[in-house]
């Protein structure tokens, strides 16, 4: 897929020295190119996290 079919927002971000640091350490351990790859790989994470192992549809079903 080529790099203007995606779909892609630019973001400004204002993080610490330390932040950015911890950042450009991880970007370099996956092997990205970028911090945003990094932050989309951090932020899918936590949100995989937060949703838990069940299923979005199960949680409904089980509060009705």
């Amino acid at each position: 897929m080529s790099r203007n079919k995606k779909n892609l927002r630019r973001l400004s971000v204002l993080v610490t020295a330390q932040t950015a640091g911890n950042l450009k350490k991880l970007t370099a351990m996956a092997g990205f190119r970028d911090h945003g790859r990094t932050i989309d790989k951090l932020v899918r994470e936590k949100v995989l996290s937060l949703r838990g192992s069940k299923p979005a549809d199960s949680r409904k079903e089980a509060s009705s």
